[in-house]
Parts: C-alpha cells; sequence; structure tokens
C-alpha cells in the first residue's frame, strides 16, 4: 500500500518523464492549459505549477463551456476560483454545441471538440502560447483503443490518441497519457486538491463510459490487472508503426499518384500487384491528398478505390465522385455538352466533323479490290455494304437511347453501353460521330458496324470509310 507521499511523488515523476524527458515542455514554454474543472484537467494544472518549480514555464488556463448540462455555469464559476487560487490567467469561452452540431451534422461529441479546440487554438494565439496542454491520460488512452477496435480499425486507428499533434498557432500535448486516471484522482487527494464530478461521464447510453464503468473493470479483475497499461503500450506501437509505414508509403506514393495542376489522379495500372496492405495505404494516401484529410474515410471506402473497375464509378461520403479510365481515377468532372450537330453527307470525299476533332473519308468502290480496312470496323474506319445504305447518310452525336446491333451480336443494344465497354473515355463519347442510313445507326469510330450494313457474299459494292484525325497544334 502505497503512502499519499509516495503516490505524490510517482505520479509526478512519471508526469515529469512525459512532458520533459518525451520533450513534450521544454523549459520556457509557455502553455494554456484546457481546465474543464474535472479530476484530469486539475490535476495537469497543477502538475504543470510544480514543474513550473523546477524550469522556467508560463501557465496559462483556457476553459471551454459547452452549455450541454445546467451544471455548467457552476463548472465555469469553480474554475475561476482555481484560477484566482493559483494566480493564473484565465480565457473563457462557450458556444452552443447542440445547435452546431446540428448546423453541421455532426454527433455531439464531434461538434464540441471541433469548437472545443478551436477556441483553445484562438486563445494560444492570443497569448502568443508555445503549446496548448490537454488532460487526455491513459485510461483516456485505453478507452479509445477498445473503441476503435469494436468499429474495426486499422494500425492507423489503434495508435488512438497522440501525445502530441501539430497546428497553428503550436501544438497540442498530452503530458498525462502516461497515468492512469484513478492515479491521477489519488495524487489529487493526497494533494488535497479539489475538483468538479461531470454527471454525464455516468450516462451509460454513451459506448466511451459504459466501456469506462463496465467493461474496463470487468477486464482488470477478471482477465488482466493491467490491461489498461497494455493497451496504452499497444497505441504506442501501433503509432510508431503507422509513422513508419506512413513515411514508406508516401514516398511509393509518388509512383502512383499523378499530379498535372491541380489535376490528381491514381495510376491503377500496376497498384493491384503490390501487396494488398501497401495498396490500401497508397490508396489511403491519394484520397488525403485530394480530400485535404481523412476525416469520414471508412476502410471500405478505400477497398471499393483499390478494387474499383475501369469505367466505374464511387461515391465518397464528403459527395466527391471518383471515376476509374484508361487505367486511372480521379475526380469525376462533368465535361461540358457538346452542341448536337447534324450534317448530311453523300459519301463522297472528305467531310470535317469539327465538333468531334476529325474528318471523315469516304469511297465507293468494287467488292473484289482496293485497299483493305478490317470489315468488322474499328477506330481508323470500316467497309460497308453501299446497296444497303441510303444516302445521303446522317452523321451526328449520340443522344440518349439510342440503340444499334453491332457486328456478330444476337440483338440491339445500347450504344451508351457499347461506348462504356470499349472503354471510350465520357469526354469523348458525347462529341464521336454517329453514322446513320434511314434512321439506323450504321457504325461509329471504335465500335463494329451494324449487324444489317456488314459486307456478305453478295455484296458487289462497298462503301469505305476513314478517320483523318485532326492534327494536334504545337
Amino acid at each position: 500500500m502505497r503512502t499519499p507521499r509516495q503516490t505524490v511523488d510517482r505520479v509526478f515523476a512519471a508526469f515529469r518523464a512525459a512532458a520533459v524527458g518525451a520533450g513534450l515542455i521544454v523549459p520556457g514554454d509557455r502553455v494554456v492549459a484546457a481546465l474543464s474543472g474535472g479530476p484530469d484537467s486539475v490535476a495537469l494544472v497543477a502538475l504543470l505549477l510544480r514543474l513550473r518549480g523546477e524550469m522556467p514555464l508560463e501557465v496559462r488556463l483556457a476553459h471551454f463551456n459547452h452549455r450541454l448540462r445546467e451544471e455548467a455555469a457552476g463548472d465555469e464559476s469553480f474554475v475561476r476560483e482555481l484560477a484566482a487560487r493559483w494566480v493564473l490567467p484565465l480565457d473563457t469561452g462557450s458556444a452552443d454545441v447542440r445547435a452546431f452540431a446540428a448546423a453541421k451534422k455532426l454527433n455531439l461529441e464531434e461538434a464540441g471538440r471541433e469548437l472545443r479546440y478551436g477556441f483553445l487554438r484562438r486563445a494560444a494565439l492570443a497569448a502568443g502560447a508555445t503549446k496548448i496542454a490537454t488532460g487526455h491520460t491513459m485510461t483516456d488512452q485505453a478507452e479509445t483503443v477498445l473503441m476503435r477496435l469494436m468499429r474495426g480499425a486499422g494500425i492507423g486507428g489503434l495508435a488512438g490518441i497522440a501525445p502530441a499533434v501539430p497546428g497553428e498557432p503550436c501544438p497540442v500535448v498530452r503530458p498525462l497519457l502516461g497515468i492512469p486516471g484513478p492515479d491521477l484522482r489519488a495524487w489529487l487527494e493526497a494533494e488535497g486538491l479539489p475538483f468538479c464530478e461531470d454527471a454525464s461521464n455516468r450516462d451509460r447510453r454513451f459506448l466511451r463510459n459504459r466501456i469506462r464503468a463496465e467493461l474496463l473493470p470487468e477486464l482488470e479483475r477478471r482477465y488482466e490487472p493491467q490491461v489498461v497499461a497494455h493497451l496504452a503500450r499497444l497505441a504506442a506501437i501501433a503509432r510508431e508503426e503507422d509513422e513508419l509505414l506512413d513515411g514508406f508509403v508516401r514516398e511509393l506514393a509518388d509512383e502512383f499518384i499523378i499530379r498535372k495542376g491541380r489535376e490528381i489522379s491514381l495510376d491503377m495500372k500496376t497498384l493491384p500487384l503490390l501487396l494488398p496492405g501497401l495498396a490500401r495505404r497508397v490508396g489511403r494516401e491519394f484520397l488525403r491528398r485530394l480530400l485535404g484529410d481523412l476525416r469520414n474515410v471508412s476502410f471500405e471506402d478505400v477497398a471499393s478505390l483499390c478494387a474499383l473497375g475501369e469505367g466505374k464509378e464511387l461515391v465518397l461520403r464528403k459527395g466527391t465522385v471518383l471515376r476509374r479510365e484508361a487505367g486511372r481515377i480521379g475526380p469525376k468532372r462533368r465535361a461540358p455538352m457538346p452542341r448536337p450537330y447534324r450534317i448530311l453527307w453523300d459519301g463522297r470525299g472528305v467531310l470535317p466533323v469539327p465538333a468531334a476533332g476529325l474528318s471523315l473519308v469516304g469511297s465507293r468502290r468494287r467488292a473484289a479490290g482496293g485497299p483493305r480496312l478490317p470489315a468488322g470496323g474499328d477506330a481508323a474506319g470500316a467497309i460497308l455494304d453501299a446497296s444497303k445504305l441510303g444516302f445521303p447518310l446522317l452523321v451526328r452525336n449520340r443522344r440518349p437511347g439510342d440503340l444499334y446491333r453491332p457486328l456478330g451480336a444476337p440483338g440491339r443494344k445500347k450504344l451508351k453501353e457499347i461506348l462504356r465497354a470499349k472503354g471510350i473515355p465520357v469526354a469523348v463519347r458525347d462529341r464521336l460521330p454517329v453514322i446513320v442510313s434511314r434512321n439506323e445507326i450504321v457504325w461509329a469510330p471504335g465500335l463494329p458496324v451494324a449487324e444489317r450494313f456488314k459486307v456478305g457474299e453478295g455484296t458487289g459494292t462497298v462503301f469505305s470509310v476513314r478517320v483523318k484525325r485532326r492534327a494536334r497544334s504545337r
């Protein structure tokens, strides 16, 4: 059984090791400490003040009122009394978290965190602080790891709460992560320091509270007395290994993530050849660079990205639509619809089709001779039975609902689906010239000719059409 003196010394030694030994707090720091009035935040400030007796350190306080509980005003008054007792400057702020959550479609925890950290960063900026300190403990870390484990987190999720998070105007540090919450309460009792109890922490409707009140005590009692420390160690190991992998993947990702000006795409030609774990991490890095962060991006989103088929689309929760075309995945951009065009063509000579960036070259000849073109048609041209065509032909762009029967097919199919299956990019499809005879589609560049207009044994005269691409200007 430890004496109060031993408890005080042991907790402060652990705090000093985490705060100073790990470089979270350095001599000369000006620290804005988040003080809710609860035991962890009171212990944080008291330990900082004791550390101030050993090294140059300035401590300031910041309290944020979430307006979620009737006791919130009393907590603020308690914090003001503590600040006066310690003779420390105090910055206070408040916001209607519930209204903010509804407006931003967040849960209360997310909304409170966003507003609280926004306030802390503003307070730090106004104070010229070098660090923002929060009172997250080893017990908080264990709870977080268990929550994320239950939700199917990967290594990054199991890393839990980071000891330090960079940001403006200064980093956020958590020097109590090496100390269990009960030890801090024992320390406060030994030091005779008062604190507030948050009644909402006993509300079993919240998963974290059930883990704290039911699961962790059961694990400690029946399975492993040191489960909190072991979960905290798991978080530390996961964080270090996640950082190591992230550094490697950021370099590897440059081989697969392509930037051209503001456009970004993911090269999928060889990505599937990587080990699945590496491919997913490259996919995550692509989404991080595309979206700016990975909030609201799930494991399923990343897995779907890596498995996305050619011509398929993926809708992310941020409203971004990704599309895979020509072996690359990038944001889907709606190309401006080209103006509809209709050109009558007698099939002779050269027919410019400016909207498609090409010309069609037509000629008639006897079936027995002449230059050979693929009878089935391709992107370069096609040959057709001239006797089955009705001139003048109509050359137009694709229309919704277009159907035709490709060579060798059992029946008619949607032109849109055939173009997609052939891998013709969306931006090209609506400009592509479609040749029509008597309201029937004959052929379009890159597709088979229609079954009805194919060259057969009885064909005497063929109509050949060649595609002449417009030269690109240098």
